[in-house]
């Protein structure tokens, strides 16, 4: 197992998405990136998770990620909410394609037991600003 191999195959699924002007798995906040720019998608690991379901079984490790998604409209009388829902809509595509035919998980090319979305996806749609931003919490169970 190792974390790189799976945290660039999610990265190399998910910035393929089209539409995607910017993507890196170096976080930038979204007053770094101009709208020119946008929309941009950034992934941040974030804390793994192990349990130990009993003595003498195996441990599970969670490998866990946030997907930050911008996007912005220089027309303030626009919202940019529609724009941000489809890319969140292309990045739950993007998991559910090439999935494993036998259970239906994505697996990241066998790297994973499963990749999915998993808890609450953050929004901000814009209104205020033109500036919509979303956070998208990512699990990967390791096998």
């Amino acid at each position: 197992m190792s974390r790189e191999a799976i945290y660039a195959a999610l990265f190399a699924k998910v910035s393929a998405i089209p539409g995607i002007k910017t993507s890196s798995r170096r976080m930038r906040h979204f007053s770094d990136v101009p709208g020119q720019e946008q929309p941009a998608l950034f992934q941040e690991q974030s804390p793994e998770t192990v349990t130990r379901p009993g003595k003498d079984l195996p441990r599970k490790l969670y490998l866990n990620a946030h997907l930050w998604i911008y996007a912005k409209t220089d027309d303030h009388t626009i919202s940019p909410a529609p724009m941000l829902n489809a890319l969140i809509d292309a990045v739950e595509d993007a998991l559910d394609e090439g999935s494993d035919p036998m259970t239906g998980n994505q697996t990241l090319w066998g790297l994973v037991s499963h990749c999915v979305i998993s808890g609450k996806i953050e929004t901000d749609d814009g209104w205020l600003d033109s500036q919509a931003i979303a956070r998208i919490p990512i699990e990967m169970l390791v096998p």
